[in-house]
C-alpha cells in the first residue's frame, strides 16, 4: 500500500513540475508581448489618474460587451456591473467602465472612480459584505486592438462601496496572471481555481488553487490531496452553504494535438474542495462528485448563479459540434438547478402565469410570439424533446436557436405539493431570452438576474446588452427589463488589406446611394410578399404560402444550399412577416 501511494504522490509531483515547465515557457515567449500591452496599459492608467472626483451619471443600459461580471450589492437593492469586452469583427474594446442598476426603479448609473483598475475582461469579482460592501477584483485579461496580443492581469483590487474608492492590494504569493479562471468567498477566504494564460504562440491551462485571507491579506497556494479536475477554465465553482468548501463543476480546457492542430474539451464532471479541520491548521482534499438526477447536457459558455437555499442555477450555453471543416455551436437558453445539500440535478421548468393556464385549458394556447393556435392533442413527454428555431436578423442572417425541453421529472420535495392540473397545463412562458452563452447572471433576493451574452452565425458574432430576471420562488415566466436592439448589432468583415480599407472609404457616398435604393427595393417587395388573411393562424400562413417562401429562401441561399435548411429558412422567414402585419 505505502508504495503504491508513493508513486500515486510522484506521479502528482511530476505532473506539477511538467505544469510549472509549460508555465515558464509560456512566460518567456509571451513577455515581449506583454511589455508591449503594458505601455497601453499604462497610457489608460494616466488617462484614468487625472480623474480626481467622483462622478455618477444616469445612463442607458452599458453597451454590449462580453466576460465582464456582475454582482448583487450585499445591503442594497442593486446590481453592479464591472469591465468586459467588446469585438466588432475587426477591432477588440477592453473596458474598466462600472455601472449600477437599481432594481427597483429599473434605472443604470455609470459611476467614475478615481485610479480605477485598468481595463479587463475574463476577470472574477466577489461581494463581500463586511465594512459597508466590497467587491473584490483579481486577474482577467487585456488584449490588443487587434485581438492577437493578450495581457494577463494577477493583481487584487477592492471597491469600498460606502466611501466609493478604489483600492490595489499588494500582496505577494498569488495566483500567476490569468483569466477565466474562478473565485469564490468562503468563509472569510477568496478561493482561486484554474484558468488559463494565452499568448501568440503557446497556451496553458490550470488547476491550481490558492486562497486569500480576508484577515492577514495574504495569499497562499493550497496543498490539495487527492484526484482533482483537470486543468480547466470557464468552470463554475459555487460555496456550500455550510461552508465546507466549493463545488467545482464543467469548464473548457484545449490541448495541442499537431503543431498548428488544436483541440478542445467540454468538461463535464464534478468536484467537491473540502475544507477539514480548525482555521488556521486546515486541510484540504479533493472528492469527486456524481450527483443524481436530470444533468445538463454537456456545454461551455453556461451560467451560473446561486439562488435560495444554496441552490446553483445554470443558465444556456452552448455545444460545438465540429462537421468536416467547419465549426456550428448548437446554443441553450433552458435551465437547471442544482441542490447542493442533495447532490442533486433537476430541470428548471417554468409554470407560467394563471391567466396562460386558464386560456389553455379552455382549448387554446398561447404561441411564443402572443399568438392563439389551436391546441394539440396532449401527450406526456417521456424523454428530452428537442426544438429549433430560426429567426431571421434585418441583414438576412438566419441564426438557429436550439432548445433541449427536459422530459417528465420528478419534483422536489416541496415541490410535490403543487396541483397537478396546474403542473400538467404549465407551457413554455411567454418571454423567455433568445439562446446563448457567456451571459452575467447573479441574484438578488430571490430573483435570478440575466445580463446579455453571445451567440453565433456562421462568422459573425452577436454580442447581447438584454436583460431579464426571473423569480426563483414563483418560477413562472421571465420578465424583460431591458430589450434587445438590433442598432447595438454591429459587425464588420475584416478587410484583406489596407487598400480595401481606403477603396471603401473613397466609394462611401457611392455605398450610401447603393443601401438607399436597396432600402427602397426591400420596402417594394415585402409589400408584394403573401398577403396574411384575415384570422389566419401563422400555422396556416406558412402552409398556404411555402413555395413562395421555399422559393424566396433558395434565391438568397443559392443552389448548393440543402433542401432542409432551405425549407427551415423559408419557413422562419414566413414567420418573420407573418409577425410584423
Amino acid at each position: 500500500m505505502g508504495k503504491k501511494g508513493n508513486k500515486k504522490d510522484n506521479k502528482v509531483k511530476g505532473a506539477e513540475k511538467t505544469a510549472a515547465k509549460m508555465e515558464k515557457k509560456v512566460s518567456k515567449r509571451s513577455k515581449r508581448e506583454e511589455e508591449d500591452l503594458e505601455a497601453l496599459i499604462r497610457e489608460f492608467q494616466s488617462l484614468d489618474a487625472k480623474k480626481t472626483q467622483v462622478l455618477d451619471t444616469a445612463c442607458p443600459p452599458p453597451s454590449p460587451r462580453l466576460n465582464a461580471s456582475i454582482n448583487a450589492h450585499p445591503e442594497k437593492d442593486e446590481l453592479i456591473l464591472f469591465g468586459g469586452e467588446y469585438y466588432n469583427g475587426r477591432k477588440t474594446y477592453l473596458y474598466n467602465d462600472l455601472f449600477f442598476y437599481n432594481i427597483k426603479k429599473n434605472t443604470w448609473v455609470k459611476s467614475e472612480i478615481p485610479n480605477p483598475p485598468p481595463p479587463r475582461c475574463a476577470h472574477q469579482a466577489v461581494v463581500v459584505p463586511q465594512g459597508g460592501g466590497q467587491l473584490w477584483i483579481f486577474g482577467g485579461e487585456f488584449a490588443s486592438p487587434n485581438g492577437e496580443q493578450f495581457y494577463h492581469y494577477k493583481d487584487l483590487w477592492i471597491l469600498h462601496l460606502a466611501t466609493n474608492t478604489w483600492e490595489n492590494i499588494k500582496a505577494p504569493g498569488g495566483p500567476s496572471g490569468r483569466s477565466g479562471h474562478r473565485m469564490v468567498l468562503s468563509k472569510k477566504q477568496l478561493l482561486v481555481f484554474g484558468g488559463f494564460h494565452e499568448s501568440t504562440r503557446d497556451f496553458i491551462y490550470y488547476n491550481d488553487v490558492y486562497s486569500f485571507s480576508m484577515e492577514t491579506f495574504a495569499w497562499s497556494r493550497l496543498s490539495v490531496s487527492g484526484s482533482g479536475p483537470l486543468p480547466r477554465s470557464a468552470c463554475q465553482m459555487t460555496s456550500t452553504p455550510d461552508g465546507s468548501g466549493a463545488i467545482i463543476y464543467g469548464g473548457y480546457s484545449k490541448v495541442r494535438v499537431k503543431k498548428d492542430v488544436e483541440k478542445g474539451t467540454i468538461h463535464s464532471d464534478m468536484f467537491f474542495l473540502k475544507r477539514d479541520g480548525k482555521e488556521g491548521q486546515e486541510k484540504w482534499s479533493w472528492s469527486r462528485v456524481n450527483p443524481s438526477g436530470n444533468k445538463p447536457p454537456p456545454r461551455s459558455g453556461f451560467s451560473m448563479a446561486v439562488g435560495p437555499g444554496g441552490r446553483a442555477v445554470l443558465f444556456g450555453g452552448v455545444c460545438d459540434e465540429e462537421e468536416e471543416e467547419t465549426l456550428e455551436g448548437d446554443f441553450y437558453n433552458d435551465l437547471y438547478l442544482y441542490d447542493t445539500v442533495k447532490t442533486r440535478w433537476f430541470p428548471g421548468v417554468l409554470r407560467g402565469n394563471k391567466s396562460e393556464k386558464k386560456k389553455r385549458r379552455r382549448g387554446k394556447k398561447v404561441g411564443a410570439e402572443g399568438h392563439e393556435m389551436e391546441e394539440e392533442a396532449e401527450t406526456a413527454p417521456q424523454g428530452p424533446t428537442e426544438v429549433i428555431k430560426e429567426i431571421v436578423t434585418d441583414d438576412g442572417t438566419v441564426m438557429t436557436i436550439k432548445e433541449v425541453i427536459p422530459g417528465s421529472q420528478e419534483e422536489e420535495e416541496e415541490e410535490e405539493e403543487e396541483d397537478e392540473e396546474d403542473e400538467a397545463s404549465a407551457s413554455a412562458p411567454l418571454i423567455e431570452p433568445c439562446a446563448r452563452s457567456s451571459a452575467l447572471t447573479t441574484v438578488r433576493q430571490g430573483k435570478l438576474f440575466l445580463y446579455g451574452g453571445m451567440f453565433e452565425v456562421g462568422d459573425r458574432q452577436f454580442t447581447l446588452n438584454d436583460m431579464y430576471c426571473l423569480d426563483l420562488h414563483k418560477m413562472d415566466q421571465w420578465e424583460v427589463l431591458v430589450e434587445m436592439d438590433s442598432k447595438t448589432q454591429e459587425w464588420l468583415e475584416e478587410s484583406e488589406s489596407e487598400d480595401d480599407e481606403e477603396d471603401e472609404g473613397e466609394s462611401k457616398g457611392a455605398a450610401a446611394e447603393e443601401e438607399e435604393s436597396e432600402s427602397d427595393e426591400e420596402e417594394e417587395d415585402e409589400n408584394e410578399h403573401p398577403a396574411v388573411q384575415e384570422g389566419e393562424t401563422v400555422t396556416d400562413y406558412q402552409a398556404r404560402t411555402e413555395q413562395y417562401w421555399i422559393g424566396l429562401a433558395r434565391g438568397n441561399m443559392g443552389p448548393d444550399a440543402k433542401d432542409k435548411k432551405v425549407a427551415k429558412v423559408a419557413q422562419a422567414m414566413a414567420k418573420v412577416f407573418y409577425e410584423d402585419q
